[in-house]
C-alpha cells in the first residue's frame, strides 16, 4: 500500500462526517469499470486493515443515507463481509475480528435499521444481513436482544408510534415483514438446539399464529407461513411438531384468503411453501387431510384461475402421494381424491393445439401444439400412478377412460390413448397382471374400436415379443389373452396380419420351451 492510498482510507475511514465513505460506495457502483476497480481496491484495503471501521461505516450509511442506492448497497456489502462465502482468505467473515464494541454497535445498529427502514426492498435485504448474522450466533446465545425483538415486531400492538398512525400503516407492515423473513430463515438454527427451542416453542407458536392472521397484509401471512413451515420441517421430534399442529388451518387460510382477494402471487408463493411441507414432513397434514387435499383439489379443477396457481396445488398432492417413505399409504386411504386430481389430469390433456399445416410437414416434432397444461398433466399422471400404484389406478382408468374414447372430439381420443401410455409402466410392472386384462377388457367393449386399434395393437405385441422369460411366463400369458380380446372386439379383417405375426411369436416360444 502506497502513500496516497494510506492517504485516501484515512480520509475515507477517518472524516466524522459520510460524505467521502458515501463517495466511495457509489464508486463501487459506477459504470466506468477503472473507477469501479480502483474503488474495489480502496474497499479491500479497508476491510483487510480496519474492519471494525469500515462495517461501522457501512452500518451507519445504511442506517442513515437519505440515498435508497446506497442503503441497498450498504446491505449487501454488511452481509458478504460478515459471512462466510468461500474458502479464500478475503472471503472469510469478519465478524470474528471486530472487537465486542463494534460487534455490539453493529447488531444494534442492524436491529435499528429493521424497525425503521421504508424501502420494502432495503428491508428485505436488511433482513437477510440479519438472518445470515443470527445462524452464526444464536447457537451460542450471543445476540440475546434478537428474538425478543422479533416478538415484539410481530405480536405487540404498539410496536412503534408509527404503528398508530394509519397514514404509515404500510411501514408497519412492512417492519412486521421484515422480522418474519428473519425468522423464517433461522428457524432452522432454533430447532438445531432442543434446550433452546424447548422453551421458546409455546412463544413461537403465539407468534406465529398471531401473525398468520393478520388482517391486511397477505404478505405478513405469507411470511409467517414460511416461517411455520420452516420451522416444522426443521423439528427432529414428532411431539414438538404435535405442538403445533393447530397452526395449519391458520397457515392453509394464508392462501385460501389470497385466492378469494385475488392476489395470485401471494397464493402461489404460499402454495409452494405448502408443496415443501408436503414433501418434508407429511405426517404433519395428516390429522385434517381430507381437508387440505380437497383444497387443493378444488384449486386444481378451477378454471379462471391461473395456470400456475393450479400447477402448484397439482404438485402439492402429488408430492403428498409420492412421500411414500414418511406417510406409507396416506394417499391410498381417499381413492376418491385420485379419481378427481386424474379427472383434472385427462381433461388438462385435452389442452392441445392443431394446425392443419403441421399434417404436411416434413419434419416431425413430437411436441408440436403441446401446452403447458398438456406437458404438466403427461408428467404428472405418470407420477401419481406411480405413486399409488396399480391397485388403486386402474379402477379409476377404467371409469374415465371409456368416456374418452367414445367421446366424438378427437381430443379425447388423443387424451385417452396418451394416458394409458403414461400409465401402462404401472400396469405392466405390477405383480397382479390381471389389471392390464381388465382396463383393455373395459376399452374392447366400446363400440367402434377398431379406430383405436392401431394404437393399442402395438404395446401389446412389443409386450409379448420382450417377455421371453421364464419369470414372465404370467405376463406372456395375460398379454396373449389381451391380444386375444382385442382381435374379437375389431374382427377377423382387421386383425389377420397381427394375428399371423403373434402366431409366429408363439410358435418361437414353444421351440424355446418357454
Amino acid at each position: 500500500m502506497d502513500q496516497q492510498q494510506q492517504q485516501q482510507i484515512a480520509a475515507i475511514l477517518g472524516a466524522a462526517e459520510s460524505g467521502p465513505f458515501e463517495s466511495l460506495i457509489g464508486q463501487l457502483m459506477s459504470a466506468s469499470n477503472e473507477q469501479r476497480a480502483q474503488a474495489e481496491s480502496l474497499f479491500n484495503l479497508c476491510r483487510d486493515l480496519h474492519p471494525d471501521a469500515l462495517v461501522i461505516k457501512l452500518a451507519s450509511v445504511l442506517h442513515s443515507s437519505p440515498s435508497p442506492d446506497l442503503r441497498a448497497m450498504s446491505a449487501v456489502l454488511l452481509r458478504k463481509l460478515l459471512t462466510h462465502r468461500g474458502g479464500a482468505d478475503s472471503d472469510a467473515p469478519l465478524w470474528p475480528r471486530l472487537s465486542p464494541a463494534s460487534q455490539s454497535s453493529l447488531k444494534s445498529l442492524l436491529l435499528s435499521v429493521l424497525h425503521r427502514e421504508p424501502d420494502r426492498s432495503i428491508a428485505k435485504k436488511v433482513a437477510d444481513t440479519v438472518s445470515a448474522l443470527a445462524v452464526s450466533l444464536l447457537p451460542d446465545a450471543a445476540w440475546p436482544d434478537l428474538l425478543p425483538f422479533l416478538f415484539h415486531a410481530v405480536s405487540a400492538p404498539d410496536t412503534t408510534p408509527r404503528l398508530q398512525e394509519s397514514a404509515l400503516l404500510v411501514f408497519a407492515q412492512i417492519a412486521y415483514e421484515s422480522a418474519l423473513l428473519v425468522f423464517a430463515q433461522i428457524a432452522y438454527v432454533l430447532a438445531d438446539d432442543a434446550s433452546f427451542v424447548g422453551p421458546h416453542l409455546p412463544t413461537l407458536h403465539s407468534l406465529l399464529l398471531s401473525a398468520l392472521s393478520h388482517p391486511s397484509s397477505p404478505d405478513v401471512r405469507v411470511a409467517a407461513l414460511s416461517a411455520a413451515v420452516n420451522l416444522v420441517t426443521s423439528l427432529e421430534s414428532a411431539a414438538d411438531r404435535n405442538r403445533l399442529a393447530d397452526l395449519l388451518p391458520a397457515m392453509m387460510r394464508t392462501l385460501t384468503e389470497s385466492l378469494n382477494s385475488g392476489q395470485e402471487a401471494a397464493a402461489q408463493e404460499a402454495l409452494e411453501l405448502l408443496v415443501e411441507l408436503a414433501g418434508a414432513e407429511p405426517r404433519f397434514l395428516r390429522r385434517q387431510l381430507a381437508d387440505v387435499v380437497g383444497a387443493m383439489l378444488q384449486i386444481s379443477e378451477a378454471d379462471g384461475l391461473e395456470e400456475g396457481t393450479r400447477h402448484l396445488a397439482i404438485e402439492f398432492v402429488i408430492t403428498l402421494a409420492e412421500a411414500r417413505e414418511r406417510a406409507p399409504g396416506m394417499m391410498r386411504k381417499l381413492p376418491q381424491f385420485v379419481s378427481r386430481l386424474f379427472a383434472v389430469l385427462m381433461k388438462m390433456l385435452l389442452d392441445i393445439e392443431d394446425d392443419p399445416a403441421w399434417h404436411s410437414a416434413e419434419v416431425q416434432d413430437e411436441d408440436a401444439g403441446e401446452t403447458s397444461n398438456y406437458g404438466v398433466a403427461q408428467e404428472c399422471l405418470d407420477r401419481l400412478a406411480i405413486a399409488v400404484g396399480g391397485n388403486t389406478i386402474v379402477p379409476v382408468a377404467s371409469e374415465l377412460l371409456p368416456a374418452y374414447l367414445a367421446a366424438p372430439e378427437w381430443q379425447k381420443h388423443h387424451a385417452a390413448l396418451i394416458t394409458l401410455a403414461q400409465i401402462a409402466e404401472v400396469l405392466l410392472s405390477c405383480l397382479q397382471y390381471v389389471l392390464l386384462t381388465r382396463l383393455i377388457m373395459t376399452l374392447t367393449m366400446q363400440e367402434h374400436f377398431q379406430k383405436y386399434y392401431d394404437a393399442v395393437m402395438p404395446y401389446l405385441k412389443v409386450i409379448l415379443m420382450n417377455a421371453t422369460n421364464k419369470s414372465n411366463r404370467m405376463l406372456r400369458a395375460k398379454s396373449m389373452e389381451c391380444i386375444s380380446l382385442v382381435g374379437m372386439a375389431v374382427g377377423k379383417e382387421k386383425f389377420r396380419d397381427d394375428a399371423k405375426q403373434v402366431q409366429s411369436l408363439i410358435s418361437y416360444l414353444l421351440i424355446l420351451h418357454l
